[in-house]
C-alpha cells in the first residue's frame, strides 16, 4: 500500500488541493518546494509534512537528492505554468529534464509515478471536437510543447517498466485560484466580458473532480502508460455559464449588448502572437473558440462522482465574493 509519497507543486492550486486530502487519508507526505518559498503559501503544512527545498530547475541538486531516497509513489505536479515570463531553459529543465530526474528515481526504486500533465497537449484548441487521447498533439505554445515532450518521455521510460499514468486535467476551477476561472467571474463583475456571438462550448474542471483522480491513482491498478483526461462530466456553453455567474453576482442575466463578432477576437488574437504574448493569445482563444473532451474513460474506469460545471462553479463565484468583502 502506498503510504511514502513525494509530491511536487504543493505552493500551486492543484497541489495545495492534492497535498490536503492525502493528510487527510493519513499518507506521509514528502514535499518538494522551491527556495525561498512564501511562507503564507505553504503555512498550513508547517509540521504535517517533509520539506525539501529544490529547484526544479536544480536538475544537479534535484539528482543528488533522489540518489538517496525513494518513495511508494511521486505524484509530480510541479511546473512552470503557461504565460510566464521565464526563459525556454528554464522552461525545459523544470518541466522536461525534473520530469526525466523523478522518472528515473521512480523506475529504480519501482515506484508509481503519476504525472499530472495538461490537456494542453492538444493546443488550447484542439483539431478535433472532442478532444481525446488519440487527437493529435499540437505544440501551440511553450509551456505545451514541455508537456508534451515530457509525455514522451514516460511512454519511453514505460518501455522500460516504469509504473507511471498520466493525469491531463481541463482548465480546473475552485476556490483560491486566480487564472482563468477567476478571471471570467472578474469581467462579468465589471461588466467587461465580451462574448462572441457564435455558440462557444467550453469543458472545465471541478477541482474536488481532479483531487479524487488523483487519490484514487495512488491506489488504483492501473495499466502502465494509461492516459486519463479530467473535466466535469459535461462541457458548458459559455454564454450560459456567464449567464450564471452574472445571477450569483448581481442575482440578474448578463447583458445581450456584450455580444460582438468572432472577428474581432480573431483580430485580438492575431495582435497578441504577433507581440508573442502567450497568455492573452490563449484567453482571446478560450473565449471565442469551443474546447471540450472526451472524459468517458476516466469516469468509467475510476468510478469518479459526476460533476457539472453549473451549479459547481459557485465555489468561485462565492470565493470572489468573499475577496470583495475584504477589500
Amino acid at each position: 500500500m502506498s503510504k511514502n509519497i513525494l509530491i511536487t507543486g504543493v505552493s500551486g492550486f492543484i497541489g495545495k488541493h492534492v497535498a490536503r486530502e492525502l493528510l487527510l487519508k493519513k499518507y506521509d507526505l514528502t514535499v518538494m518546494i522551491r527556495p525561498k518559498t512564501e511562507p503564507k503559501r505553504i503555512s498550513e503544512f508547517k509540521n504535517h509534512v517533509n520539506f525539501v527545498e529544490i529547484d526544479l530547475t536544480d536538475i544537479d541538486g534535484l539528482r543528488s537528492y533522489l540518489k538517496e531516497h525513494s518513495f511508494d509513489t511521486i505524484l509530480h505536479i510541479g511546473a512552470i505554468r503557461g504565460g510566464r515570463k521565464f526563459s525556454k531553459k528554464k522552461y525545459f529543465d523544470a518541466n522536461v529534464n525534473a520530469t526525466e530526474q523523478l522518472i528515473i528515481n521512480a523506475q529504480t526504486n519501482n515506484s508509481r509515478f503519476i504525472f499530472c500533465s495538461s490537456v494542453g497537449v492538444f493546443g488550447a484548441i484542439p483539431d478535433e471536437l472532442p478532444a481525446n487521447n488519440s487527437t493529435l498533439k499540437k505544440n501551440d505554445n511553450y509551456y505545451h510543447y514541455t508537456k508534451i515532450q515530457s509525455e514522451a518521455l514516460i511512454q519511453k521510460y514505460v518501455l522500460y517498466d516504469l509504473n507511471a499514468v498520466i493525469v491531463r486535467p481541463a482548465i480546473t476551477y475552485g476556490s483560491g485560484d486566480f487564472g482563468f476561472p477567476f478571471t471570467l467571474v472578474k469581467l462579468v463583475d465589471k461588466n467587461l466580458m465580451f462574448l462572441p456571438n457564435n455558440e462557444t462550448i467550453i469543458h472545465l474542471t471541478n477541482i474536488e473532480l481532479l483531487v479524487m483522480a488523483f487519490t484514487k491513482l495512488i491506489e488504483f491498478n492501473y495499466k502502465p502508460g494509461i492516459q486519463y483526461i479530467v473535466a466535469d462530466k459535461n462541457p458548458v456553453n459559455l454564454h450560459e455559464l456567464v449567464n450564471f455567474i452574472c445571477k450569483e453576482l448581481k442575482n440578474k442575466t448578463y447583458s445581450d449588448k456584450k455580444s460582438i463578432s468572432e472577428k474581432f477576437f480573431k483580430h485580438g488574437e492575431k495582435i497578441a502572437r504577433c507581440l508573442k504574448n502567450e497568455l492573452w493569445t490563449s484567453r482571446f482563444e478560450l473565449i471565442s473558440k469551443s474546447w471540450y473532451y472526451d472524459v468517458s474513460k476516466v469516469y468509467k474506469e475510476l468510478s469518479l462522482q459526476p460533476v457539472s460545471t453549473i451549479p459547481n462553479f459557485k465555489i468561485v463565484t462565492n470565493w470572489y465574493k468573499q475577496l470583495k468583502e475584504k477589500k
